[in-house]
């Protein structure tokens, strides 16, 4: 990560964790040449050939203040979910691993940070099923709904006042596949990555799952890390879509 963009070090708000798995796999491994998951993967986690689509964007200013205070403002859209589902996610580190947080833990490869979400849905104006609202709307649905901690952040208004000035960042239309590992639901999310002003894509595919025990996501952690290297799809790279998605639109 950039030194701007690391997530917060103050003490976040004490909660019950609960813990994401966040594994990356190597896309010349897993993808055939549609893009799509090979039957090896979807055999090996049984998992049906359907997948799920789901758009993404991110809201900041274009010096990226609402990501650099260790915000994110988002809005997704899911096919066949009614409404669109806007997110205030606030970053922090975790120092030595040990955490006694509620919210999410996202366990990486080798880094943890915990994440505080506020989560609201609202209609979705484009009636689309699978497209985002363009900038005004967006900025408009993200400023209506803020929570008060983003808001005052950094003093009154200061999250309001920065999604008035802020553009979209994306969007980026993911694939979701669902399965089990261990008798664990396992998720794995094809993400292709543009760049502004550029026909590059760059894929990007997660497998994640999630559990509410430190010592289950710890084990399973390392455990899947093994199996995942033992099929040669692993990619030992911390997940950072976020960060980005930030750098490429």
């Amino acid at each position: 990560m950039t030194p701007n963009a690391e997530p917060s070090t103050q003490a976040a708000p004490n909660m019950t964790p609960e813990y994401e798995v966040k594994l990356l796999l190597k896309p010349t491994a897993v993808l055939g040449p549609e893009k799509e998951l090979k039957s090896t993967v979807l055999s090996a986690f049984d998992m049906p050939p359907s997948i799920t689509k789901q758009s993404i964007q991110f809201l900041d200013t274009d010096s990226k203040d609402i990501y650099t205070a260790g915000w994110s403002a988002r809005i997704r859209k899911n096919e066949n979910d009614d409404g669109l589902e806007l997110t205030y996610k606030k970053r922090y580190a975790i120092m030595g691993g040990d955490v006694k947080y509620e919210a999410q833990v996202e366990w990486g490869y080798q880094k943890q940070t915990l994440s505080i979400s506020r989560k609201k849905k609202v209609a979705d104006p484009t009636n689309s099923e699978i497209d985002l609202p363009g900038e005004s709307n967006s900025r408009a649905m993200l400023i209506d709904e803020a929570p008060d901690k983003f808001d005052d952040w950094q003093g009154n208004n200061w999250g309001t006042r920065k999604l008035e000035e802020s553009r979209i960042f994306g969007p980026v239309r993911a694939k979701r596949s669902v399965g089990k590992w261990e008798g664990m639901r396992l998720y794995i999310e094809v993400w292709p990555i543009g760049q502004r002003a550029s026909t590059e894509i760059d894929y990007l595919v997660e497998a994640s799952f999630k559990t509410e025990s430190r010592m289950t996501a710890s084990a399973k952690h390392d455990s899947f890390i093994s199996y995942l290297q033992d099929k040669g799809w692993f990619l030992c790279k911390d997940s950072l879509k976020t960060q980005l998605i930030m750098d490429r639109y």
